[in-house]
């Protein structure tokens, strides 16, 4: 008999805890007003990166980092969930601004720090440069050099690291859906980015290189529009519970990023 009330109240216990666990995923409803005042969660992703979204071009299957955690957020959340996908990073940043969008996930800079609140870090990629098949540059030395042009994600949080790499090269705005084309044709000669965006672009040029060594560090976080306070500790606990939980690395298996570090 004591054994069996022993169980049931170790039953009750489990019960309880789950109980607990259930109501600390559901944000308060200040927390869901900040976060979703639409009653969706409305999430800016940029399109051709696999730290944002990606689109398989047979099924027009979306997948991504900031794609899948966003819909992981929004299912904790228990609201709808609005992918909003932008051409490049400073269309993301223009839609923050804007009110466009409640949540992105995206490198922080100290521009953006200006507009939006950020989590923790939940993943690192290095930056780098791609060269097309037959370039003569074979080492990150060689891409500062005048005349020779370098294709960036417009409002690419690579910029202005790029800008206190390079003294001598030209940087042109693109972005990164136009990579292939832009270095098959010779419009840049260099494609500079963070090496998971790199590594997708090469796979779609044959005989392209990313050269070894790195400039700096993409740091992604989920960002917050300014003025959205009530709902900062919900992200950030969020965050930490999805780095524990394994489900960033296995969005991050999932979108095939490369090019990751641990800091």
């Amino acid at each position: 008999m004591r054994t069996v009330n022993k169980l049931v109240m170790i039953a009750m216990h489990a019960l309880l805890l789950a109980g607990c666990a259930a109501a600390q995923s559901v944000p308060a409803p200040e927390e869901k007003r900040a976060l979703a005042p639409t009653g969706k969660l409305r999430v800016c992703l940029y399109l051709g990166g696999p730290t944002n979204a990606i689109k398989d071009p047979v099924s027009g299957e979306i997948k991504g980092v900031g794609f899948d955690l966003g819909q992981a957020l929004a299912r904790r959340m228990n609201v709808p969930y609005e992918p909003l996908i932008h051409p490049t990073p400073r269309a993301v940043v223009d839609a923050i601004t804007s009110g466009g969008c409640d949540v992105t996930f995206i490198a922080q800079d100290p521009d953006r720090e200006k507009i939006m609140d950020f989590t923790a870090v939940y993943m690192s990629i290095e930056h780098g440069f791609l060269v097309p098949n037959g370039s003569p540059i074979s080492t990150m030395a060689e891409v500062d050099r005048r005349g020779i042009r370098v294709g960036v994600p417009a409002g690419g949080s690579v910029i202005p690291p790029l800008k206190r790499t390079l003294t001598n090269a030209e940087i042109v705005g693109s972005s990164i859906g136009d990579a292939v084309e832009l270095l098959r044709s010779g419009q840049v000669d260099v494609f500079a980015a963070n090496k998971a965006n790199l590594f997708e672009i090469s796979d779609k040029l044959p005989g392209s290189r990313v050269l070894e060594g790195r400039f700096s560090v993409d740091r992604f976080a989920l960002g917050v529009p300014k003025g959205r306070e009530p709902g900062l500790a919900y992200v950030r606990r969020f965050i930490e519970d999805t780095k524990s939980d394994g489900l960033v690395d296995a969005a991050i298996k999932r979108a095939g990023v490369r090019g990751t570090i641990k800091e």
